[in-house]
């Protein structure tokens, strides 16, 4: 299918005006000129020309498709059958999907659920975008989301379950290396959970494995903790202690130097935040993502969806908190596309539109480099080539106009 654009984005901040993308199978083929490609493509190809922009499908880096975004989604989850959960975790990645989502990570589900999921969407039984699960999450006995199956102790404890993930098919291992809000009855979200050598051995038996590791750490005591032991991602990164926030620059500067990538896993309805821990607090909280940018922090996009007031549409609207700090379209675009793709591990297929990557693609009325509303105003998203539109999870006639 040939694909023509009034822009194509092909790289951070660059548009090809008026440029064509080539889709054969599930890869892009080609990108180039309008004129160009279509002077090159047999009659017979079908054509599908669009009035706005083309753009890398987006990632968000950081989802839990086993709970449902409600007012106690632990309780729902736990009411659940594991079919059930199932099946409401799919039409949980057709949202995804519909809202331009064409690659999620998964940070946390029951009973391998996610992976099961992942495989659906991979072959193409399930609409959905393509999944990066964690599988069951490492925490202390008690400790954040342990009734997701994941308690351990001690090292051995720690490399077992990795080692049981990473067979089930794992792309990432997850370790609530603090606590955290959705556990009610476990440590504060400040508090450290693991010693330096369980934490130590959960990093060393999945970096054999060619695998990253997802830190989950509030506290800062757990963010140092994280980037001693050598993590990827470290997810939330607020640098909350028992007094308030501390952002400790050393720990940011290794951060940095180790080119570790941080996704704050902001809510779609961050702009509630102010109202919910008062100004003051709302500000400093900003302000700490804001100082991690400043200092090169590679930041990724995220939404936590799935926790209290987070659906599976969220990302566009979490998108407009990097806005709000100034930071500019294209850096905040790229967030959600090529740097989260090389965050998971993806760089080289995805997150980008070039020859050769697979065609994960978005197409939006308007210019998201001037506006990133446009991202709201989805035409259709293309997952692995196959089409879908953004009214139904399910793959739609190859047809369209602008």
């Amino acid at each position: 299918m040939l694909i023509t654009g009034d822009r194509v984005l092909i790289d951070s901040g660059t548009y090809l005006e008026n440029g064509a993308v080539l889709i054969e199978g599930d890869s892009i083929a080609a990108v180039g000129p309008r004129d160009q490609l279509l002077a090159q493509v047999a009659d017979d190809v079908p054509r599908l020309a669009f009035s706005g922009t083309v753009l890398p499908g987006l990632i968000d880096a950081h989802v839990h498709l086993a709970f449902d975004g409600g007012a106690d989604p632990v309780a729902s989850l736990q009411s659940s059958t594991d079919e059930a959960l199932l099946q409401d975790m799919r039409l949980r990645a057709q949202q995804l999907l519909r809202s331009g989502v064409t690659t999620a990570r998964d940070l946390g589900d029951r009973s391998g659920l996610a992976l099961r999921l992942a495989a659906e969407t991979a072959d193409g039984r399930t609409p959905g975008p393509r999944i990066v699960p964690a599988g069951t999450p490492a925490t202390t006995v008690g400790g954040h989301c342990h009734f997701l199956g994941g308690e351990v102790s001690g090292e051995t404890e720690v490399r077992d379950l990795v080692r049981r993930n990473l067979a089930a098919g794992a792309g990432v291992i997850k370790a609530m290396v603090t606590g955290g809000g959705l556990t009610k009855d476990g440590p504060k979200s400040f508090e450290s959970q693991f010693s330096t050598e369980e934490l130590t051995a959960l990093v060393d038996e999945a970096h054999k494995a060619g695998v990253p590791v997802a830190a989950h750490a509030h506290g800062a005591d757990g963010i140092t903790a994280a980037v001693e032991a050598g993590v990827d991602t470290i997810e939330h990164c607020t640098w909350m202690t028992s007094t308030g926030l501390d952002l400790r620059q050393d720990v940011l500067k290794r951060i940095v130097e180790q080119g570790i990538t941080v996704c704050p896993a902001v809510s779609p309805h961050w702009a509630m935040l102010p109202k919910i821990f008062g100004e003051e607090r709302a500000t400093a909280m900003f302000d700490v993502v804001r100082q991690m940018a400043d200092a090169g922090a590679q930041l990724i996009a995220g939404t936590d969806a799935g926790v209290q007031r987070a659906g599976f549409d969220g990302l566009v609207p979490a998108l407009s908190f990097y806005a709000h700090l100034g930071l500019p379209n294209s850096s905040i675009i790229d967030m959600a596309t090529s740097a989260a793709a090389a965050a998971l591990g993806l760089g080289e297929s995805t997150g980008r539109i070039a020859s050769g990557y697979r065609a994960d693609l978005l197409l939006v009325d308007g210019d998201p480099l001037a506006d990133l509303d446009a991202l709201k105003v989805v035409r259709a998203v293309f997952a692995a080539g196959r089409r879908h539109g953004p009214d139904t999870g399910s793959e739609q006639q190859q047809s369209m106009s602008g």
